[in-house]
This record gives structure tokens, C-alpha cells and sequence, in this order.
């Protein structure tokens, strides 16, 4: 049954369909806002069968309590929507206009050794509650998980996103394929984070949780959420 129930939601079904086709569809962000401009068009709008300038305009203006980076956010799914319309003569609407981010106010805090001694001191403390499977992978994968980050200047989505089968353990080379942009490339590893990873994928593959029944679905998983931090 499809969540969405606009009188074309069909077309937002395609409009989806094309965008994971083609490796650019980032589900928590544009799923969540193209379903919710699609259930606002479904209960303001019932009377129309198609999709209208009004209904973008009203949707898309912004809000008081936005920044101009949350409006970007919001609308940004719609502006790709009405381009793939466009492009195939189904509409004639126009996009929304995009907003200039306000620039960027923060100013990055450069760890120190000591606190960075301190910090991965933390990583490799972390105690599993008794019985609770999730504490327990979770004592494995932090460690791991902030040492990578840490070593490679890997975005954090990308690593929590990374999949097994994309780390060559033998010559250390990261295939990242979904990143900011969806731009692929590569990271090399250096020796010592090589061998930690190996050591981990081992490691974490021996634990009961994953074993047996569940091990082939796990193991289609992203290599860290898998792990507990997805």
C-alpha cells in the first residue's frame, strides 16, 4: 500500500523510483519532506487532480521558525520533483526559489592530545549492560568506529554507511560510494587502522548475535550500523 495519497502520488512514486535508480535518493531527508508536501496536497487540496502552483507556493513559503538552511532542507526534495516533471513536459509549475544559507557562525575546536588521549580512553571503557545485545556490539564498534573517523578524515555518514564488501582489508582501501554529493572516491588506510578493522570485522562476525540464521541479512547491512551505530 503506498504511503502516498495525493491524486499524483503516482508520479511522486516514479519521481522516487529514478532517484534510487540513480544512487541520489537520501531517504530519511527527502522521504520524510516529499511525503509530507504529498499528505498537506492530499488534505488542503482535494478537489484538484494534478499538481498546481498554489499548492508548491503555499507548501514551499517560508516559515517563521525556519532558517533559511531549514527552508533549503525542506524544499529541496520539491525543486527535484518539479525538475523531473519538467524534463518529461508532465507540468508546467515552477520550483520554488532557493535561499542563500546564512553562512556558518562556528568556529572548529582542535582537539589537544591529551583530550584526545582522553577521549579514545573513553571509546575503549564503554561497559555493555548485562544482557542487553545492542551494549554489547556497541562495545565493539565505538572504538573502531571513532578511530576510523579520526585516521581518515571520513565524514561520519560515510563511515556509518559503509558496507563490508567496499573495504579491502588486504591492501586497506576504503571504496566510499555514497558520500556528500554522491561523489565516490577512495581513502587509504593507514597499517595500523587495517589491521584493527580486520581484526573487528573477525571479531564481530564470531559473536552469537550474528551467527547463524541472521548472519546473511546482517551482513547486506552498512558494516557499522550492522554494529550498533546506525
Amino acid at each position: 500500500m503506498s504511503k502516498f495519497r495525493s491524486d499524483f502520488s503516482k508520479l511522486i512514486e516514479k519521481f522516487i523510483e529514478y532517484r534510487k535508480a540513480s544512487g541520489s535518493w537520501n531517504e530519511p531527508c527527502y522521504g520524510l519532506n516529499i511525503k509530507l508536501f504529498d499528505h498537506f496536497c492530499a488534505d488542503n487540496y482535494r478537489s484538484d487532480t494534478m499538481l498546481t502552483q498554489e499548492m508548491v507556493d503555499t507548501w514551499c513559503s517560508k516559515r517563521d521558525t525556519e532558517t533559511k538552511r531549514s527552508y533549503e532542507t525542506r524544499t529541496r526534495v520539491i525543486r527535484m520533483f518539479i525538475d523531473y516533471l519538467q524534463c518529461r513536459d508532465l507540468t508546467e509549475v515552477l520550483p520554488p526559489a532557493a535561499l542563500r544559507p546564512e553562512p556558518k557562525t562556528y568556529t572548529p575546536y582542535a582537539f589537544g592530545e591529551d583530550e584526545l588521549k582522553r577521549f579514545f580512553h573513553e571509546c575503549d571503557s564503554v561497559q555493555p549492560y548485562l544482557g542487553r545485545q545492542a551494549s554489547v556490539i556497541r562495545r565493539f564498534t565505538v572504538p573502531v568506529f571513532f578511530r576510523l573517523l579520526y585516521s581518515t578524515g571520513m565524514r561520519t555518514t560515510e563511515a556509518r554507511l559503509l558496507r563490508t564488501e567496499n573495504v579491502d582489508f588486504k591492501h586497506g582501501v576504503i571504496n566510499i560510494q555514497r558520500s556528500k554529493g554522491y561523489d565516490q572516491h577512495y581513502i587509504a588506510m593507514h597499517d595500523t587502522m587495517t589491521s584493527l578493522m580486520a581484526r573487528y570485522n573477525r571479531a564481530i562476525s564470531e559473536l552469537p548475535a550474528v551467527q547463524g540464521l541472521f548472519l546473511p541479512v546482517l551482513q547486506r547491512l552498512p558494516l557499522f550500523q550492522r554494529l550498533g551505530t546506525g
